[in-house]
This record gives structure tokens, C-alpha cells and sequence, in this order.
């Protein structure tokens, strides 16, 4: 059986490599100049090596949760293109989709007129944030106005309230990668084989970004570390999976090896921690009426 990932997230320059080998399978593929460049910008950007970026101050949404959607989003596109998918994206477009992983999380970073705090503040802001990052770097790599927006549209599927079909798209090849970078950004977090244990990490995310918008107690999305570990499962079964197999097109599919009926590496893998996380979810306190 693969090892999965078949690459260490927390390497950079060793998923840069992978992530190169998978593109260049593809049947069709081109110049990986610009994915390069951008793939180093935002290795510096995160690092706090870039202009006037703060090296990124998260544990959950950190450099290397951005390494396991980008990897996830060269096998998909790898995977489409295997399978022969329609609508086919053009090399280009492929491209375009990877620099939208690779920057949709670009929001959490901060420089020094952001203030005090953490990036986690931008927890419900940081997609508009990003979306700046990207339209303001993205034009000295040549990347033109309309390709720009498509990079902005990739990046807006991925907050949580956004629903891909109303945004605007030029084409459906634009609604596809938007499905795509949606798609990588769930699994990658959810299939990695520390999720069960980074999610009180996530919760405290949440609340730097409650305590910073002075949201009330009672009106939080979450209270406490264990109401968000007791509501994952469902999280997966009802809201995810809802989205991945409708909004977001079964792109996941196009994981399977060898497709259309092999395993899928990112689902038996998030099945895995769910299942770890429930068998924890058994062991917590029973929750009190008044939490």
C-alpha cells in the first residue's frame, strides 16, 4: 500500500518537488516557470521574507496546511486530466488554479501596521484578504486582468458562506477550478494525520477572531475546544461531503487510483481521523446544560 501523502507536508522545497513531478505527468502540460515563481513568493511571504510580511503566526492554518491543499490540487488536476474530464482545462487554466491554492490562505499573514494579536483575528476576513494579496502580486508575474479575476474567484469558493454558483465566473472552466481549490483546501486539512489532534489549535483560532469582533459569548459558532470536537464528525458528514458532492461538482473523485472505482487516498484518510475523533468524543465529559 502508498504511503499517504507520499511526501512530508512539512518540507517545502520536498512538496514543491512533488507537486512539480505530478504536474508534469500531466499528458498535455507546459512551462512551470510561473507556478515557480509564485510557489517561491509565497514560501518567503509565509516565512516573513517577504516585503513586509510577518512570518505567519498560526498552527493551524500554517505554511504547511497551504503545502497539503496545493498538493492536493496538482492531483486533482493531474487526476482530471487522467480521466479525461469535461469540461478540460487548458494548461493555463491549471496553472491559474494552483496559484489560487497557493495564495488562498495568504490573508492570515500580517505586517506591522496590522497590529497586535495574531493572524487568527482574520479568521472571517482573511478570503477577502487574500483576495487582495493575490490582485496585488499577481501582475508582476504577468498574470492579465481576466486571469486575475479568476485566481480572486478560486480563492473566494473557499470561504465557508460562499456558494460558487452565484459568484460570478467568465466560463465554466472557472467554476470547475473554483470547485477544485474548494475541494483541495477540505481534504488536505481534514486527511492529515494530525488533524484529530490540531483540533483545539482550530478553535483557538476561532476565538482570537471572536474576542478581536467583541462577538458575545452566546452568539459564537463555537464555546469551547470540545463543542468543536463534538460537532467535526458532523461537520464532515453533513457539510462537507454535502458540498464536495454537489457544489463542488465530485471533483474528489478524480483522486481515485486508478480511477473511477480505486481507493481514494484523501477520503479513507479522512474516514481515519473521524473515526479517531469520535472514539474521543466518547471519552469527554458529558456536555453540562448551560454550556
Amino acid at each position: 500500500m502508498l504511503t499517504f501523502p507520499d511526501v512530508d507536508t512539512r518540507e517545502a522545497s520536498a512538496v514543491g518537488t512533488r507537486i512539480r513531478q505530478i504536474l508534469h505527468g500531466i499528458e498535455h502540460h507546459g512551462d512551470l516557470s510561473l507556478f515557480d515563481r509564485v510557489f517561491a513568493d509565497v514560501t518567503r511571504m509565509f516565512a516573513g521574507e517577504f516585503g513586509d510580511y510577518r512570518p505567519i503566526d498560526l498552527n493551524y492554518h500554517d505554511f504547511q496546511h497551504t503545502l497539503q491543499a496545493s498538493l492536493c490540487m496538482a492531483e486533482l488536476m493531474a487526476g482530471r486530466d487522467r480521466a479525461r474530464a469535461t469540461p478540460s482545462l487548458s494548461w493555463r487554466e491549471m496553472q491559474l488554479g494552483m496559484l489560487a491554492v497557493l495564495l488562498h490562505d495568504s490573508g492570515y499573514l500580517m505586517t506591522a501596521a496590522d497590529g497586535g494579536g495574531t493572524g487568527a483575528k482574520f479568521t472571517y476576513t482573511h478570503v477577502l484578504r487574500s483576495t487582495a494579496v493575490a490582485a496585488s502580486q499577481l501582475p508582476r508575474h504577468g498574470v492579465t486582468p481576466p486571469e486575475i479575476e479568476v485566481v480572486l474567484n478560486a480563492i473566494r469558493c473557499t470561504g465557508p458562506e460562499a456558494d460558487i454558483d452565484t459568484l460570478k465566473h467568465t466560463s465554466e472552466s472557472g467554476l470547475i477550478l473554483g470547485a477544485c481549490v474548494t475541494t483541495a483546501d477540505y481534504l488536505g486539512q481534514m486527511a492529515a494525520q494530525d488533524y484529530p489532534d490540531e483540533l483545539e489549535i482550530l478553535f483557538n483560532e476561532f476565538k482570537e477572531s471572536d474576542d478581536y469582533q467583541g462577538i458575545p459569548t452566546d452568539q459564537r459558532v463555537f464555546r469551547h475546544a470540545d463543542d468543536l470536537i463534538r460537532r467535526t464528525p458532523e461537520f464532515w458528514r453533513n457539510f462537507v461531503r454535502s458540498k464536495l458532492d454537489r457544489e463542488f461538482r465530485g471533483v474528489y473523485r478524480y483522486l481515485a487510483s486508478p480511477f473511477p472505482d480505486g481507493p481514494n487516498p484523501y477520503l479513507a484518510a479522512i474516514e481515519r481521523n473521524i473515526a479517531i475523533i469520535e472514539t474521543r468524543i466518547a471519552g469527554l465529559a458529558p456536555e453540562s446544560a448551560s454550556s
